[in-house]
């Protein structure tokens, strides 16, 4: 059976104003309920459903998958554009975290090796 995994971490609101504001989420992955898709879960409960590749690809370079935009910014940090019908909502989050999280989906999801190997 694969693990659930979770982190914990904060991003940023990013708003008009002069400043910005801690929001905590959760990174959730399942890589036995769905395998290619990871969950950033927000403060006051709003999931949203990101595909694992997409979460990975915006920390090198800028894309975009129907309601979600992600680009970097600068080496440590990701921005993530949510569209919804309640507006826009832009987010900074720090890429240690992203990049601790989705390493342990790749390493404590992996088959084992095979014996003699």
């Amino acid at each position: 059976m694969s693990p659930v995994i979770e982190e914990h971490t904060r991003a940023r609101l990013i708003t008009d104003g002069p400043l910005t504001r801690p929001v905590p989420v959760d990174l959730r992955y399942d890589a036995e309920g769905d395998p290619g898709t990871v969950h950033l879960v927000f403060d006051g409960g709003a999931d949203w459903a990101l595909r694992r590749d997409l979460l990975e690809d915006g920390m090198n370079t800028p894309v975009e998958s129907g309601e979600v935009r992600l680009w970097p910014a600068g080496r440590a940090q990701l921005m993530l554009e949510l569209h919804s019908t309640g507006g826009v909502e832009v987010f900074q989050i720090e890429n240690a975290a992203l990049q601790r999280f989705l390493g342990r989906t790749h390493t404590e999801t992996a088959p084992p090796a095979a014996a003699g190997r």
